[in-house]
């Protein structure tokens, strides 16, 4: 995928494990996307969850994730020591890699509507993604938690959500969504109960008291510990590398008569700002990122592309039964969208005719969507087969075991189904395009439609393989319906 957004959502709820099942599993179900990383702590009552995928996938998993949080966590009895507006507190989009901040912005926006829309939860904007300058921060948004916003919401115009009506959801209160860069969750928990102490520390490090550049700072108790915390973001580890803030954190305690027991990084952390840290208290010379074999050795293999592709090889070689057949075709197909992508891309770079621009543009924009779905689907079509074994592998005794068989042969079914179509269309769309093109270019199109046919012949055999285990099923006639007019756009060609 070379169009990248990260998405680090902050959940109230730290303590129970099968609401954070429930949201993973609701992210997961996005083609396209993959979860990082999830973190949860029971002091705070609050879950970080980070996953990356397209914009367009990463912005229907937030939706998706808001979305079970508001059937599953009800503000009215959540307690915990994190300030907080929304069940779904934050949903910040970070650009990674192949888009802006401004596309962050726009997805931001897109999202905020539709919780507003769809679940009736008002949003606010923050950071890049704010239309009011004075609700940038979120600090100023969250300030007086839930009952605070409230207040204002009630008593204030100049407080009227971005999106939505002017009062809180009932159980999910607010949410606040934003785009910004990406940021360092970095908690340092002193040896003391005393809150006290760590408020005045957090007072005395944070940016908008005069303290640390790009830190923001609050003081909490972890009563389950009996330990306080100084829990802060860093929303620029250059400007403030994580070893500047646990040393001013440090002194400040020092001063106070306590010591730092120990630290923390929620959610996920970038390799450059650890390197900062031992560049620092190693006191190397002439350390650069490339000196790191784990960013040296990414930076090497990228380069060559038999090795980016090895991976996935070798798995399919393995005496597995998945990845197989349906895999290989999504990936065959993904390959194909990717020709016409770079066609397009070419053929841009020369057409100055505003229409022509336009034509050329939406046809790109539409191979990339179909590339990226695809080779979700690669994963997606491996995982499905395997959900069918686990199910095949129950007791037949087992009064579920017909049920969960036949919902993996469904969706055994649909993956290469969605392969097949995928392809389909993207088949057309490069065929659209050669007229446009040089002869070399139109060489890749070509490559590119015998491939697409490929994908197609290899998902639909997967498909009739998995047709024949359901022989007895009253739906196949009607499945077997569906797959005649692309057995016949494929014959035809």
């Amino acid at each position: 995928m070379d169009r990248l957004v990260e998405c680090v959502p902050n959940i109230s709820e730290g303590r129970k494990p099968e609401t954070i099942d429930a949201l993973v599993h609701a992210i997961q179900a996005v083609p396209g996307v993959v979860v990082l990383d999830r973190q949860s702590d029971a002091d705070h009552n609050r879950s970080v969850l980070t996953f990356v995928g397209p914009p367009e996938s990463v912005a229907e998993a937030a939706f998706c994730a808001a979305e079970e949080a508001l059937r599953r966590i009800d503000l009215t009895t959540h307690r915990g020591e994190h300030p907080r507006v929304g069940a779904t507190d934050v949903i910040p989009f970070v650009p990674i890699r192949g888009v802006t901040m401004d596309d962050c912005v726009h997805l931001a926006r897109l999202v905020g509507h539709r919780l507003a829309d769809e679940l009736h939860i008002p949003v606010f904007l923050y950071e890049h993604a704010a239309k009011a300058s004075f609700r940038t921060r979120i600090e100023d948004i969250r300030r007086g938690s839930l009952e605070g916003l409230s207040e204002r919401m009630r008593m204030n115009p100049e407080w009227t959500p971005d999106f939505g009506d002017a009062k809180l959801h009932r159980t999910a209160g607010a949410t606040i969504v934003g785009a910004r860069r990406p940021l360092i969750a970095y908690n340092v928990n002193l040896a003391s109960s005393n809150l006290d102490i760590a408020k005045a520390i957090a007072l005395t490090v944070r940016a908008s008291n005069g303290g640390l550049p790009s830190v923001k700072a609050v003081g909490i108790a972890l009563k389950t510990r009996g330990i306080v915390q100084v829990s802060m973001n860093l929303t620029n580890y250059e400007e403030t590398p994580v070893h500047v803030a646990y040393e001013a954190v440090k002194a400040e305690a020092a001063k106070r008569g306590v010591e730092v027991q120990s630290s923390e990084v929620i959610g996920l952390i970038p390799e450059a700002a650890v390197a900062q840290v031992a560049g620092h208290y190693l006191k190397l010379e002439n350390f650069s990122m490339s000196q790191i074999l784990e960013a040296r050795m990414a930076q090497v293999m990228t380069r060559d592309l038999s090795t980016t592709v090895g991976q996935f090889l070798q798995a399919v070689s393995a005496p597995n039964v998945a990845p197989g057949g349906g895999s290989v075709a999504a990936l065959t197909g993904a390959a194909a969208m990717a020709l016409g992508v770079m066609v397009a891309g070419r053929l841009l770079e020369k057409e100055t005719q505003p229409q022509k621009v336009a034509t050329l543009r939406a046809k790109r924009d539409l191979l990339v969507q179909l590339r990226d779905r695809l080779q979700a689907a690669i994963r997606e079509d491996a995982a499905a087969y395997n959900a069918v074994l686990q199910s095949s592998k129950r007791p037949m005794l087992d009064p579920e075991r017909g049920a969960a068989l036949q919902q993996s042969l469904n969706v055994a079914i649909a993956v290469p189904l969605a392969i097949m179509e995928l392809a389909v269309t993207g088949r057309d769309v490069l065929r659209e395009l050669i007229p446009l093109a040089s002869l070399p270019l139109a060489a890749d199109l070509k490559a590119g439609i015998f491939t697409a046919r490929a994908a197609c012949e290899g998902a639909l055999t997967c498909i009739k393989a998995n047709l024949d285990s359901l022989k007895d099923d009253p739906r196949v006639p009607e499945l077997l319906k569906q797959l005649a007019p692309y057995e016949e756009r494929l014959r035809r060609d």
